[in-house]
């Protein structure tokens, strides 16, 4: 008979990590905006090391790491600069190899300094050092988890449509019924037509049903929106010891999910405005980090309404997320004007007049504003007077309830 021998099971922490759970532990590193690498933190630096820090840092408590490790990776979590177990420095990599395999992450080479030269030799030298950037599995991930986070602080779980004020013809019926017009999608309703034809001919048989007879059931017209997604990068939102930006983006990504998952009809687009503005692809919003200093309001707006007017939609909105003034505008010749001070009355007449362009396109301007002096309460106030929409004093802990809830309340109520 043979033998079979037994010994203790050794779980390998490098098979036994879920790597969803571990995305979802990295997700605030992954959105980080510039504010930590102000302060020399190891963001700032290589890529490679920049990404095991963050590792040593969700895993320097978890039971699935040994013992003889978790000291070490606590201590490098307090200092990147200590130099790591020659075994533990490659499980962090094998991790990181992993997140790649899975197709979380992306792993792309630095481009030298200078020209590479033929015959030069280079073949002993140092390989040059990998950056690693999330993909579209990655980004799609952290939305849904996103998402999930902030639904869960909401208590909500399902959503609606738009709603508009107009009815049509359609498969559902929740609305009275009305007459057959040409064009209407056939659902008829057999009660009301029956009965039309009774109350005509009386009660005879066969029933004659004629034309004027046919009803249809009605329901409501549930129209498609566009959004622009205005985001503030300018630096005070990473100044006076707080990260507006980081919050922002994650609410943003928690968006993006909602819309392309549940409102496949919709359409969002990014725009980030500082001293100018710019389009920016969804996709690369987790790598989106604080920009130039001043905040170009008009610009911004302007862009978003070219956007909004090239989407034909019925229901055009911007969603504006901002903590400053307006302190730059473009000029007619291109150059840009720029006054951090106060608020300039040029500044000022330049942004209204591009609030009342959007008003005239019949985009809803919605404003989100994290700062709450009382000259920027008054300009938010003047700008959702002029183009009707909302403005919401919002802080870092409730912009998702608000942003959420508006965006949720739009499909669950009739918009005029």
């Amino acid at each position: 008979m043979p033998k079979v021998s037994y010994r203790r099971y050794l779980p390998n922490p490098l098979e036994e990590i879920d790597l969803g759970d571990l995305m979802d532990q990295l997700r605030d590193f992954f959105l980080q905006s510039g504010f930590e690498s102000q302060f020399g933190s190891p963001g700032s630096g290589e890529a490679i090391e920049s990404l095991k820090w963050a590792l040593a840092q969700v895993l320097q408590a978890s039971p699935l790491i040994p013992e003889k490790w978790q000291d070490q990776l606590a201590d490098y979590a307090e200092d990147p600069h200590l130099r790591l177990d020659a075994d533990l420095e490659d499980f962090l990599e094998a991790l990181i190899e992993r997140l790649v395999e899975e197709g979380f992450l992306k792993a792309t080479e630095e481009a030298p300094a200078g020209p590479a030269v033929e015959g030069s030799g280079t073949e002993g030298l140092p390989q040059p050092p990998m950056r690693f950037e999330l993909t579209e599995k990655g980004i799609d991930f952290l939305g849904y988890q996103t998402l999930r986070h902030l639904l869960g602080s909401l208590g909500q779980s399902t959503f609606g449509l738009h709603r508009t004020d107009k009815m049509t013809t359609d498969v559902a019926a929740d609305s009275a019924s009305r007459r057959y017009q040409f064009g209407d999608t056939l659902n008829i309703d057999i009660n009301r037509t029956l009965l039309s034809s009774l109350q005509r001919n009386g009660l005879k048989f066969p029933l004659e049903i004629e034309y004027d007879d046919l009803h249809v059931q009605q329901t409501e017209f549930q129209s498609s929106c566009a959004t622009v997604l205005m985001l503030d990068c300018s630096h005070s939102m990473i100044l006076y010891g707080e990260d507006r930006f980081t919050p922002a983006k994650r609410v943003a990504l928690g968006l993006a999910h909602l819309i392309r998952t549940r409102f496949p009809g919709d359409t969002l687009d990014l725009v980030l405005f500082h001293d100018s503005a710019q389009q920016v692809p969804l996709h690369k919003l987790a790598q989106v980090k604080v920009g130039p200093y001043h905040t170009n309001t008009c610009e911004g707006l302007r862009l978003a309404r070219r956007i909004l007017m090239n989407r034909r939609k019925e229901m055009r909105q911007i969603i504006m997320i901002t903590d400053g003034k307006p302190s730059a505008v473009t000029l007619p010749d291109g150059r840009i004007y720029k006054n951090p001070f106060g608020l300039d009355p040029m500044i000022l007449r330049e942004t209204f007049r591009e609030v009342g362009q959007c008003r005239r396109s019949r985009i809803l301007i919605n404003t989100f504003m994290l700062a709450r002096d009382y000259y920027l309460v008054e300009f938010v106030k003047r700008v959702s007077e002029i183009c009707q929409g909302k403005a919401y004093f919002a802080n870092t802990r409730n912009l998702a309830r608000y942003l959420l809830l508006d965006f949720m309340n739009k499909k669950s109520r009739t918009v005029h």
